[in-house]
């Protein structure tokens, strides 16, 4: 009988990516971008970036200090893991969690009564809605980071409903990075390429809401068939095995559950009331804002506030783990307020959920030693999620300290001379495709590559906002599986699924999304699109 092959760890994996990158530092040539900013005809100051060669740095000793230069460059990412670990650990104690999801299928079992519901699938709309509601966030705000607070509730989810942790980072990640590579107003990537490419902000908005649509026709499509193959068999699963840890987590079930209310409660209610009406009074209005447009100042905090008071009471009178899951309901809220509203960041949502943990072990009526024991060992279980995050940062820190990643980005970008408009646009987003495993960063990649290839785009003869584009999908789909990003390692690390079985899974999306990509781009360069014209970057 053939001995099994035992795939490497992820660890190992990322080590060996180190190695790989440390070699290239001693193959490719050193290079460097710099700045350089010169008055145009109208007055405007023009952004260039000009190469240079530059002595290269070979990097030796250094691929063993990648890991702690890893910890220090996602250093945030990394508290921010360790935090909301430490954060829903005392949460999941309190039995809340598991009482919400048996709840939430009692309610789609009911639902999957109705004979309308049983045609369309009940588990098809919940996770359609789950889905566009995060590729909304992904389209609008960006999010990213958000997304790992939010995999230690889906995953169960998907778990207790028959499918697998797949489909619950499905839900979650690959949806927010749908809507990111098909992002709208997101002013990460297209408020920062649009200002450096100097044309009108979120310009172009119709045509990137259609793509935006397409993108999330198909991606969706996927997981739902996805889902519907693990629902039928489980075993196909590639990550049966590791979910294990999901299943025997939610194993104990609804039975050992024991509802109360104690006293420490209701005071917990109070204290939160207080707090919440504090904040009510500091900022009664909240300028939510979307993209660049002009906020809207709205009683967001207050509404919040009133709302909680009221839905506590009548979840405080069934029982401590519904406050609890009200809880939490409040935390998504005020996340979503602070984003929108405050700029907040990881620093705050962790925060957040910081307080969220410590709240709801007050609620169950946990004292201070038992808080913090949970917390430890909550920490302690997504600890290798951290890991992980620190290990994929070294990648880009031997490739940075090597003096490598500007050649490689100058390298590419000569691949464009004397091509036609289709190819031209193709091979833009092949090169920022390919940057992007080596920047994750949407925003660092911007200022890097808009300087250059926006001017670029004028002297062939395309749009800037066809350039804007092609850099919008270069920035957003190889982010589900480029090994670089702190946030995908991260999402994995706390699903608990390998790196290569997620490869092995995402790989025919990523293709397919690729490709239509490439299609999408197609009418940029070929139709009259509104916001798309050769001129538009001439801006006021």
């Amino acid at each position: 009988m053939p001995k099994k092959v035992r795939f490497p760890h992820t660890y190992v994996i990322i080590f060996f990516i180190i190695l790989v990158a440390a070699v290239l530092t001693w193959i490719i040539p050193g290079g460097e971008y710099i700045e350089q900013y010169h008055q145009a005809d109208d007055g405007r100051q023009v952004l260039e970036m000009e190469y240079r060669p530059v002595e290269s740095q070979p990097q030796t000793w250094e691929v063993f200090a990648a890991l702690f230069k890893g910890f220090e460059r996602q250093a945030g990412i990394i508290v921010f893991i360790l935090m909301i670990g430490g954060a829903f650990w005392i949460m999941n104690n309190s039995k809340a969690i598991d009482v919400g999801i048996f709840s939430f299928l009692r309610f789609t079992g009911r639902l999957g009564k109705l004979s309308v519901m049983r045609k369309l699938g009940v588990n098809n709309i919940v996770m359609v809605l789950i889905m566009l509601m995060f590729s909304v966030f992904g389209a609008v705000f960006g999010m990213s980071e958000e997304t790992i607070a939010f995999i230690i509730i889906l995953v169960p989810l998907a778990i207790s409903m028959g499918y697998d942790s797949i489909t619950g980072v499905g839900l979650v990640y690959v949806s927010a990075a749908l809507g990111f590579a098909g992002a709208i107003l997101n002013p990460f990537t297209i408020g920062i390429a649009q200002e450096i490419a100097n044309i009108p902000l979120f310009t172009g908005i119709e045509y990137r809401f259609f793509c935006w649509l397409v993108l999330n026709i198909t991606g969706i499509a996927y997981i739902l068939y996805w889902a519907g193959r693990v629902k039928r068999n489980p075993r196909i699963s590639p990550v049966y095995e590791d979910d294990g840890y999901w299943r025997e987590k939610r194993g104990g079930g609804n039975n050992a559950v024991q509802y109360h209310t104690p006293l420490s409660a209701w005071l917990t209610w109070v204290i939160l009331l207080l707090v919440m009406a504090a904040f009510s009074w500091v900022y009664p209005c909240t300028p939510m804002k979307v993209g660049d447009y002009a906020p809207a100042y709205l009683m967001m905090v207050p509404a919040g506030t009133i709302l909680f008071a009221v839905s506590s009471f009548f979840a405080l009178r069934k029982s401590a783990h519904f406050f609890v899951l009200n809880i939490l309901t409040f935390t998504i809220y005020f996340l979503i307020v602070g984003v929108m509203g405050y700029g907040w960041y990881i620093m705050e949502i962790a925060t957040l959920f910081f307080a969220m943990g410590i709240a709801s072990g007050m609620a169950m009526d946990y004292g201070a030693n038992r808080i913090t024991r949970l917390f430890l060992e909550g920490v302690k279980d997504i600890l290798p999620a951290a890991v992980i995050v620190g290990l994929a940062g070294g990648i880009i820190v031997v490739l940075e300290d090597g003096k490598v990643i500007s050649t490689i980005l100058h390298s590419l970008s000569q691949g464009m001379k004397n091509a036609n408009e289709v190819t031209s646009i193709g091979i833009m987003y092949m090169i920022q495709t390919v940057i992007n495993v080596i920047i994750p960063s949407g925003s660092a990649k911007a200022a890097i590559t808009m300087p250059i290839m926006a001017p670029f785009s004028d002297l062939i003869g395309l749009s800037r906002q066809a350039t804007v584009m092609a850099f919008q999908f270069g920035d957003g789909f190889t982010n589900m599986i480029t090994p670089t990003s702190g946030v995908l390692m991260g999402v994995l690390g706390v699903a608990r699924i390998p790196f290569h079985k997620w490869v092995k899974w995402v790989t025919p999306l990523l293709i397919i999304l690729l490709i239509l990509g490439f299609l999408l781009l197609i009418p940029t360069v070929t139709m009259d699109l509104p916001g798309f014209e050769l001129d538009i970057h001439l801006r006021d």
